[in-house]
């Protein structure tokens, strides 16, 4: 059995996501294709665009055969971090090889950067350009051109970023990796077209009347539809969290605000997120007050979830050593379930398809005394309920009633 693994969010599923899977199944026609795709809530820190069972059901749809859930703690953080939670998700299911895109076309080139990155010249003096107020990505790039590596200015691009994250991940373990060059727009551009951006796709849908043309020509029919169906009541607004978010910065302690993930000691960070809540008329007007030349717009943009689920630092630190601690299945095809029965006899990590045996919603009461595997499955579905308040109906599927779709032949 061949498994090739993707680390994806599907936000929502497009063209350029489907030219991906063909090219994987040209090249090994016989794989089983398992997706760890992030949950509820995605790695630049909003709610997805359409909840997680139906991004899966697309996927599947697309040519996936297993899509299993990144956990929050994994899925809403740095790229490295995204990084390392979804290849060891994937390297517990089996996987032999991880495909994903780049706009460098150079495997031996973004092997080069990976490795040079990982140089302890380079941890050095990132670390001591951070210290003196960069931010990572900008002390990063400096190190690499100081240290005479000529690679730095491709990590401006978002996919080559993910890819090299992807190759340090990947170090040490058996899996191949399997480049596949970005076509068409790139990550951040807004213009509709047959292989569109993910990025053009949203905006698209935060106007009143979206060009559902326009929209037909960058996506699959049933990603289209989904999409019709769900405007625009279930399509989450912009600014919708953040009444929420003013109220818990502006009610929470200093000690309560930093013993949360994400919030450096002696920084000063709490103060400028605390001002910003006080002034802000929009989400963009509040990451404009905190943004600095060391705390990018990314990384503050990807606070917010944890800032309003208080997520603890020292739940994200465990999840760091240990790993995701569950599969949790959100949509198979019928060669998907061929992958998932050897997984339940080889795999290390349980596998869930419902919620209910291994977390109950009152549970969550107690959420300091649960394990550490449940108390990670807990936020997975505060996520949860967190993109349903964005939603203008402020109805969705949670997880303790729904259960994940098995295709048939």
């Amino acid at each position: 059995m061949h498994v090739t693994g993707i680390i994806a969010e599907y936000n929502p599923f497009h063209n350029g996501h489907a030219y991906q899977l063909r090219r994987i199944r040209e090249k090994r026609p016989d794989t089983i294709i398992a997706v760890a795709m992030s949950g509820s809530i995605v790695q630049r820190g909003t709610p997805a665009v359409l909840d997680k069972w139906q991004r899966a059901e697309l996927a599947i749809a697309g040519g996936c055969d297993l899509v299993c859930e990144l956990p929050f703690l994994f899925a809403c953080r740095s790229a490295q971090d995204f990084a390392r939670g979804g290849v060891r998700l994937l390297t517990s299911l089996g996987i032999n090889a991880l495909a994903f895109g780049a706009e460098s076309d150079d495997l031996g080139h973004l092997r080069a950067l990976a490795a040079a990155i990982d140089a302890p010249e380079t941890q050095e003096r990132t670390g001591r350009l951070i210290r003196e107020g960069k931010s990572y990505a900008q002390a990063l790039t400096a190190a690499l051109q100081g240290l005479g590596f000529a690679h730095g200015p491709e990590l401006h691009k978002a996919n080559n970023i993910l890819a090299v994250e992807y190759l340090r991940a990947l170090r040490g373990t058996a899996v191949t990796p399997f480049l596949i060059q970005r076509r068409g727009a790139g990550y951040h551009e807004a213009d509709l077209q047959e292989l569109a951006s993910a990025t053009a796709i949203r905006q698209a849908l935060r106007t009143k009347t979206p060009d559902w043309t326009a929209l037909a020509a960058a996506m699959p029919p049933g990603t289209l539809r989904v999409l019709q169906e769900a405007f625009p009541g279930a399509i989450p607004e912009p600014d919708a969290l953040l009444r929420a978010l003013k109220l818990r910065l502006l009610t929470l302690s200093r000690d309560d605000l930093m013993a949360q993930y994400g919030l450096p000691a002696g920084e000063g960070i709490e103060n400028r997120l605390q001002e910003a809540a006080g002034r802000a008329k929009s989400t963009g007007d509040f990451l404009q007050g905190v943004v600095t030349s060391r705390y990018a717009k990314s990384r503050v943009q990807r606070l917010i979830p944890h800032l309003l689920l208080q997520t603890p630092r020292t739940l994200v630190a465990a999840a760091d050593e240990k790993g995701p601690c569950y599969l949790r299945v959100l949509a198979c095809s019928a060669r998907g379930c061929l992958l998932l029965r050897r997984v339940k006899c080889e795999s290390p990590l349980p596998l869930i398809t419902k919620v209910g045996p291994f977390l109950h919603s009152r549970d969550r009461l107690r959420l300091p005394e649960l394990p550490r595997e449940r108390q990670m499955l807990a936020f997975d579905t505060f996520a949860t309920e967190l993109r349903t308040l964005t939603l203008p109906s402020l109805s969705a599927p949670d997880d303790f009633t729904r259960s994940p779709r098995f295709f048939k032949p």
